[in-house]
């Protein structure tokens, strides 16, 4: 699909594939070694961090997102499939268009083509399965311990307190939505303050939106470590939730859709 309506070869100077999935992957990776990382220090047995709570959650995640974008800084620190499925659909409203940001007339742009889509969407991926196994060897002793399994499932993905698929999809889309607006309205106004405000805006969505699903607004952020969960071999760790996986992937994919629609239609 993406072949049929993206240039299919860069023609200005981009950044290479290479420099293209390292990015990617490498900030992916330490959002979800961080991400994880909180909590894990929050759920699991005789972590020093236990029970420390939803805000710790939240704010964790947030400065994890922080320090992923600088990592990723040459692509524009997507680490996330709904921002990179935003940049194609904002392409389509504006060829101008970047997937880094960076003007496609000046060395070091990542034009919007399909090669380089479908390589940010599989670093995405590998780097949040890379990222959870890197969170599971530093707390492997602790999950060793005797707990919930689900509360071991939560280091890796989310699930809904109610279960109900289609408002689980719906909490989802409306939370990445706003990411997304928030990304394309900050990026476009003089106060813009960089990796800095996507970590508050990261927090402000888990506090006020999160309750509902772990608010994953992400589906390498999901799927990626869901995958990690189902193959490393855990303690006690029981089933990955299959039957819900879909839901943090599709709806941050239709929120992602509606937030870029929405801020063309009504801001652009």
């Amino acid at each position: 699909m993406l072949a049929t309506i993206l240039p299919a070869v860069d023609t200005s100077l981009p950044v290479t594939t290479a420099q293209v999935f390292w990015s990617e992957f490498l900030g992916t990776a330490v959002l979800l070694l961080l991400g994880g990382g909180v909590v894990a220090t929050n759920l699991l047995p005789k972590s020093k961090g236990k029970g420390g709570g939803w805000l710790l959650i939240n704010w964790g995640w947030g400065l994890a997102v922080f320090a992923g974008v600088y990592v990723a800084f040459r692509t524009g620190g997507h680490l996330n499939p709904a921002v990179t499925i935003a940049k194609v659909i904002a392409y389509l409203f504006d060829p101008k268009t970047t997937l880094n940001g960076v003007p496609a007339t000046v060395d070091g742009t990542a034009l919007v083509t399909g090669s380089n889509v479908a390589v940010y969407i599989v670093a995405q991926f590998l780097g949040a399965f890379v990222g959870a196994v890197l969170c599971w060897l530093t707390f492997k002793k602790h999950f060793d311990e005797d707990c919930d399994p689900a509360l071991k499932l939560g280091v890796f993905s989310t699930g809904p307190e109610i279960r109900s698929y289609g408002w689980n999809c719906l909490t989802e889309a409306i939370g990445t939505a706003v990411l997304i607006l928030w990304i394309f309205v900050s990026g476009y106004t003089e106060t813009a303050v960089g990796p800095l405000g996507v970590a508050l805006i990261i927090v402000v969505i888990g506090n006020s939106l999160g309750g509902p699903t772990g608010y994953a607004i992400n589906p390498a952020r999901d799927l990626g470590p869901r995958v990690a969960h189902a193959i490393l071999p855990i303690k006690g760790k029981g089933g990955s939730d299959w039957g819900y996986s879909w839901v943090p992937v599709v709806g941050p994919i239709v929120g992602a859709i509606v937030g870029t629609v929405l801020y063309y239609v009504t801001l652009a």
